[in-house]
């Protein structure tokens, strides 16, 4: 049984859907990746999962629970994570206090401590603003809190997005890593073949549609849609 179920859904914003029959699974311990070219929806496929938009349709189903049922702020208690693209720390609040105001976490100084092993950058700027850590540490100590409360699934909304290669090579790697914490990945990502080639599975969208789904190895030996929706190497 897959841990994330999408069904037939369709969803967007005022009288317009941006995304229509998206059939899409994800399972325990597993990184997905969502591809395509810009417009193509893939954010809206993840903000879907998380109640983020305003018209929605179809069936998704999170360990057994049928989400359009559950209000958003619920979800999380069902071991939901979601890190947006932007404005995804507390700026004014030090990577500890970020770390501290996360709700519904047991042990909370023994995940805090956990959370230094899994990002040990954070731990050196444990007592720093997060407003003034680089691009790459704000968005590890985004990971971190999104991981504080121990979920099943952890959904990446462009997790790359304004960072330098050798940050996104960072990032990266701390995403790579989640499934030790125990936690499944749906990752929406501009840089799709980077990507995929630590993903497990992958998702093409164009036009708001799904258009090809695999094992991340097909995906990136099909020379075709590699050209057309992953990029170069």
């Amino acid at each position: 049984m897959s841990l994330l179920m999408l069904e037939d859904v369709a969803a967007g914003y005022g009288d317009t859907d941006v995304v229509t029959g998206v059939n899409l699974q994800v399972g325990d311990r597993e990184i997905v990746a969502v591809a395509g070219t810009n417009g193509a929806g893939k954010s809206t496929v993840v903000k879907a999962v998380m109640g983020l938009t305003p018209r929605l349709s179809g069936s998704v189903v999170f360990d057994g629970h049928e989400l359009t049922r559950i209000p958003i702020e619920k979800r999380v208690s069902l071991g939901l994570s979601y890190v947006p693209q932007v404005q995804n720390t507390f700026a004014a609040l030090t990577v500890l206090e970020n770390l501290q105001v996360v709700e519904r976490v047991a042990n909370r100084s023994q995940r805090i401590k956990d959370m230094f092993d899994l990002f040990p950058a954070l731990a050196d700027r444990r007592r720093t603003a997060a407003g003034d850590l680089s691009g790459g540490e704000r968005q590890q100590l985004a990971f971190a809190r999104a991981l504080m409360s121990s979920p099943r699934l952890s959904v990446l909304d462009e997790p790359s997005a304004a960072l330098s290669p050798a940050l996104t090579a960072q990032v990266f790697e701390q995403v790579r890593r989640c499934p030790e914490a125990g936690a499944a990945v749906l990752i929406v990502e501009q840089r799709a073949r980077q990507a995929i080639e630590f993903s497990n599975r992958g998702y093409v969208m164009d036009s708001g549609r799904i258009v090809l789904t695999d094992t991340s190895a097909n995906l990136l030996s099909n020379d075709r849609m590699a050209q057309l929706y992953l990029g170069q190497h």
